[in-house]
C-alpha cells in the first residue's frame, strides 16, 4: 500500500497554524516575519512528527535554487582519501540543506566537459571541483561563469575559491616532530614526479623551513615514486651504499612501509636506531609496528569547507588552507631516550 505524502497543509493543520505561517517557519523566515518563537517551535515539531519533507522541485521554482550541488572528480570515489571528501562534502551539504549530486571522470576530459555541462542543465547551486591529488590545474571551459569551487586543486592564473592541504604547515610538523625528539640529521625519502602535483614541493619546503627554525638543514633525499615498491628499492640502495641518518621523513605511509622493510633487513630498529614520520595518515599507518607517526591529511575537512565556501555568497575566491597535524605512535624515539 502506497504511504501518501505529508503535506505542507498537514503540518499546518498539526501545530493549530496556517499554511502560510507554516511555510515562512519551514523556509527559516520566522524571524523576518515576527512569529512567536514557541509557534515556531511547534510547527517544527509538528514537521518532525509527520516526518515531512519539503518538495524541492516546488521549492526550486519559487526561490530559484535547486538545493543541490554538483560535485565533478577525476577519481575519488573509490579512494579511501576520496571518499572521506565526499563523506565531509555530504555532511556539509545537509547541514545547509542541499544534497550532493556526484559525477566521476576518470580522467577522460570528454566525460568530463559532459558531466560538467549535465550539473549545468540540473540548474545545481554551484559545483565542487575535486582532484586526487593536490595540483595545480587550468580550469575547465565548462565551469567559467558557473559559482565553483576547487577541492584539493587550484589553478594559479583564476581567482577561484580554492581548497587545499596546508601540506607546507604539514611539513613543518614532520621536521618539528623530529626535532623535538632530538634528532638533528634528517633525510627525506620520495620525490614525487609529477610535475603539476603540489604536495611533494611544498611538504619539502616546510620540512627544511622547519629544520632551519632549530638551526639544521637537511641531510639528503632518498628519491623515489611515492609507492611501496620503490621506498623499500630506494631506500636498500641507499643503506647499501653505507647511507644512514637519525631520522627519516617518507613523503607518503605507501614510502615509510617500504622503509620499513629496508630498515629491518638492514638489521635497524624502528625508532631504536632510526626515528620515522610520514604523511597522510592513512590506515596503513595505523597497521605498521611500530605504529607509524604521519602527519595526517585532512580530507573530510577540505570537503566540508569547500561546501561551505560553494554556499557562502559572500565569499571572494582565493585559496584556503586546512591544517594538517601529527597522528602520533611509535615510530618517533623519544628525547628522553637520546641519541641512537
Amino acid at each position: 500500500m502506497e504511504t501518501r505524502r505529508v503535506m505542507l497543509a498537514d503540518v499546518a493543520a498539526a501545530a493549530g497554524v496556517s499554511a502560510t505561517t507554516a511555510s515562512y517557519i519551514l523556509n527559516g523566515r520566522a524571524a523576518q516575519m515576527r512569529i512567536a518563537p514557541e509557534t515556531d517551535e511547534r510547527v517544527r515539531a509538528a514537521a518532525a512528527r509527520l516526518g515531512y519533507r519539503p518538495n524541492r522541485s516546488a521549492r526550486s521554482l519559487r526561490t530559484r535554487r535547486t538545493a543541490t550541488i554538483g560535485l565533478v572528480s577525476d577519481q575519488i570515489a573509490g579512494e579511501q582519501y576520496g571518499s572521506s571528501m565526499l563523506t565531509g562534502a555530504s555532511l556539509a551539504a545537509r547541514e545547509l540543506d542541499h544534497l550532493v549530486v556526484m559525477g566521476e571522470s576518470g580522467g577522460d576530459a570528454d566525460l568530463e566537459r559532459l558531466l560538467l555541462e549535465e550539473m549545468r542543465e540540473r540548474d545545481v547551486d554551484g559545483i565542487v571541483y575535486a582532484t586526487r591529488t593536490a595540483r595545480t590545474i587550468h580550469l575547465p571551459d565548462a565551469l567559467r561563469g558557473v559559482r565553483s569551487v576547487l577541492l584539493n586543486c587550484e589553478d594559479p592564473d583564476e581567482r577561484y575559491a580554492s581548497v587545499l592541504p596546508d601540506d607546507e604547515g604539514g611539513g613543518r610538523t614532520a621536521a618539528a616532530t623530529l626535532v623535538a625528539a632530538g634528532v638533528s640529521e634528517v633525510w627525506v625519502v620520495g620525490e614525487d614526479p609529477t610535475p603539476e602535483a603540489t604536495a611533494g614541493p611544498r611538504r619539502m619546503a616546510g620540512i627544511r623551513a622547519g629544520l632551519a627554525e632549530a638551526g639544521l638543514e637537511l641531510a639528503g633525499v632518498v628519491a623515489c615514486d611515492w609507492s611501496v615498491t620503490e621506498g623499500f628499492a630506494a631506500t636498500t640502495r641507499w643503506l647499501a651504499g653505507g647511507g644512514r641518518a637519525e631520522g627519516l621523513v617518507c613523503m607518503n605511509d605507501r614510502v615509510a612501509m617500504g622503509v620499513y622493510q629496508a630498515l629491518a633487513e638492514a638489521g635497524l630498529r624502528v625508532p631504536d636506531d632510526v626515528s620515522v614520520v610520514s604523511f597522510d595518515g592513512s590506515a596503513l599507518a595505523g597497521w605498521l609496528r611500530p605504529v607509524l607517526s604521519s602527519v595526517e591529511l585532512p580530507f573530510t575537512e577540505l570537503g566540508a569547507l569547500a561546501v561551505r565556501r560553494l554556499l557562502d555568497s559572500d565569499d571572494h575566491g582565493g585559496t584556503e588552507t586546512v591544517p594538517m597535524v601529527v597522528r602520533h605512535g611509535g615510530s618517533v624515539r623519544t628525547a628522553r631516550d637520546g641519541p641512537a
